[in-house]
């Protein structure tokens, strides 16, 4: 079994390979099955792992070189992903992402996840017309006549900008909308939300040593019907500072995870509830590494009290 890291020199080290045969890396992989999930509202499958555009992403988007981010988004659709998670609280990422999609001819292949949120992080009320604004101004940056997700970001003034939401499903201009948190202040607002809203999706924190989704949310989510995508699968930097200089166990090859990233992901996605992870990178490499765990077989939920032990070991 070898680390992340080895497991990305060896991708780089086949580098001029590749330029060749891009399949060759992952030729060892093509009997795998990629693994999809079903949108309760809608019965669209998507697969299990895609991109978020914040962090590195976003720092990315606002340098002067996008190139990389090219390369990113080139992969994560040549390995079979189209789940790409934004918002314009992202810096550029919003509009870079969508004229590089653009550029490469696969802004119809992706499911576009965006989001609103002009009252700021933490609540306030927001103007209607601002909401509006900043909603028509991700259509032109996505360049697309219908999104597929728009979620209130961070539950700002939902009444206002989720009614907007519904008016936009209903006029069939957004298929799906949604609202997300990641700051557990405001789990129990997102429960009640849940409970009484007709939502299509929630985006949340969850991890291998962030399990809190696991006593409410997601038993609620399962309940109502609703899709779930997942923020910070690597818990931000924290798990990837606690396997710092620490092999993968041998026996994460028996759910087909070669790498730490692929056995952190395919921790969250093993749970029934999931839609789907969307960790930010701006490497295609460790995009190609995240697809990895959209491959193959997946944790029990026996294993997966095993992993987590094994993380709480270390």
């Amino acid at each position: 079994m070898i680390s992340r890291r080895d497991y990305l020199k060896l991708t780089l080290a086949a580098g001029a390979t590749l330029a060749l045969k891009p399949d060759l890396l992952w030729a060892e992989n093509k009997q795998l099955e990629l693994i999809t999930r079903t949108i309760p509202s809608s019965g669209q499958r998507l697969p299990v792992v895609g991109l978020g555009s914040s962090a590195t992403f976003s720092r990315v988007a606002s340098s002067n070189d996008q190139n990389a981010l090219r390369d990113v988004l080139r992969t994560l659709v040549e390995k079979g992903g189209t789940v790409f998670d934004t918002a314009p609280s992202y810096g550029a990422s919003e509009a870079v992402a969508g004229d590089i999609a653009g550029e490469l001819g696969i802004t119809d292949e992706l499911f576009w996840a965006t989001k609103v949120n002009v009252a700021g992080f933490g609540g306030g009320e927001a103007d209607a017309d601002a909401a509006r604004e900043q909603i028509e101004a991700s259509f032109q940056r996505i360049g697309k006549e219908v999104i597929d997700l728009i979620q209130v970001h961070n539950l700002g003034d939902v009444p206002t900008q989720l009614g907007i939401l519904k008016e936009l499903r209903e006029e069939q201009r957004v298929r799906h909308i949604g609202v997300t948190t990641t700051f557990p202040r405001q789990y129990d607002d997102l429960e009640r939300i849940m409970e009484r809203e007709p939502l299509d999706f929630i985006g949340i924190d969850y991890a291998i040593d962030n399990l809190t989704m696991e006593e409410r949310i997601l038993p609620l989510a399962r309940d109502k019907g609703i899709g779930v995508l997942v923020y910070a699968p690597f818990g931000r930097n924290r798990l990837w500072d606690k396997v710092k200089g620490k092999e993968v166990p041998a026996w994460a090859a028996e759910f087909d995870a070669h790498s730490w990233g692929q056995f952190f992901l395919k921790f969250v996605v093993a749970h029934p509830v999931v839609t789907a992870a969307t960790p930010a990178t701006s490497k295609a490499r460790h995009m190609a590494d995240n697809m990895g765990a959209a491959m193959g077989a997946l944790p029990d939920e026996e294993m997966r009290q095993r992993m987590i032990r094994h993380i709480a070991s270390l």
